[in-house]
């Protein structure tokens, strides 16, 4: 008896979770996690996967092709291809994810202070987002990191803030219909205070939004790291970034091809990923979406 009833308890529990089912229903969606699990797993378990240092030089084997010594090739200074390539991926995930994870905090705090307050809270941050998106996002990010510098805070930095501007216009509109609602009046009228209204009543509410723009915007995190690294402004060398990787092969491209294909195969691969997944979650999470499928 326990049994059954535990199984009809999560066959209830699934069915009564929309979301979980349309993501369940959706293959694209189990590529790109599997896909986006491998590469995270590599990235932490690079110093045990990596066959080699990413520093080490082997003199002798300058612009070495892939081979069964290094299965990638070797670069001009005879460092393995394969082995920077995997650390590589740990600068890429940690900048983008920690560069979302700000803006992300950032832009959906001033999104839902800009719809919750109105007036001139409101006009200062719309102006301040019609500022950010008047710029290129790359030639944002260049002028941001020439000025502080290349290093992997201010890397960070300059990425997050070409990224803030999208999170506050997605916090924004929800908050403006959500805070009409009879709850936050209710809330209102219980003398409940603007920050509590907000955290636990507005912010619960639109966070589904913003987490599948921050899953889609991750993978543009990651084409402009990639983007600043490869034109010097990313982190300094020697450390491993799969733009500076570009860069440095781009000068070998016709005798050494394998030193700009494989990391950009590694950068198609993780934005291939991350697409599908936000693409995935954006299809669960939207009713119409759900409709459609069903």
């Amino acid at each position: 008896m326990n049994n059954v009833a535990a199984s009809m308890a999560t066959k209830l529990s699934a069915k009564s979770n929309p979301v979980w089912q349309a993501l369940r229903k959706n293959r694209l969606s189990w590529i790109g996690i599997g896909l986006l699990a491998l590469i995270v797993f590599i990235a932490v378990f690079a110093p045990w996967i990596a066959p080699y240092d990413p520093l080490q030089q082997h003199i002798n084997f300058r612009l070495d092709p892939p081979s069964a010594r290094f299965w990638l090739g070797t670069d001009s200074f005879g460092r393995d291809v394969l082995s920077r390539l995997i650390f590589g991926a740990r600068i890429s995930l940690l900048v983008s994810f920690v560069a979302i994870l700000i803006a992300m905090s950032v832009g959906s705090a001033l999104g839902i202070l800009a719809g919750y307050f109105g007036g001139i809270v409101d006009q200062f941050v719309t102006g301040l987002v019609d500022v950010l998106l008047s710029f290129p996002a790359l030639l944002l990010g260049l002028m941001v990191a020439a000025m502080l510098g290349a290093s992997l805070e201010n890397l960070i930095i300059a990425i997050a803030i070409t990224e803030v501007a999208p999170f506050i216009r997605v916090a924004r509109a929800p908050t403006i219909a959500l805070k009409q609602r009879d709850f936050v009046e209710a809330g209102r009228a219980l003398g409940f205070g603007h920050i509590r209204l907000m955290w636990v009543h507005i912010l619960p509410n639109m966070i589904s939004d913003v987490v599948v723009l921050g899953s889609l915007w991750m993978a543009t995190a990651i084409r402009t790291e990639a983007s600043l690294s490869f034109i010097g402004m990313g982190v300094p060398p020697p450390t491993a970034t799969w733009g500076s990787m570009i860069r440095d092969g781009f000068e070998n491209i016709l005798d050494a091809w394998w030193l700009t294909v494989f990391p950009s195969v590694a950068i198609l691969l993780t934005v291939l990923a991350l697409n599908l997944l936000g693409d995935a979650l954006r299809d669960a999470i939207d009713p119409k979406m759900r409709s459609e499928r069903s």
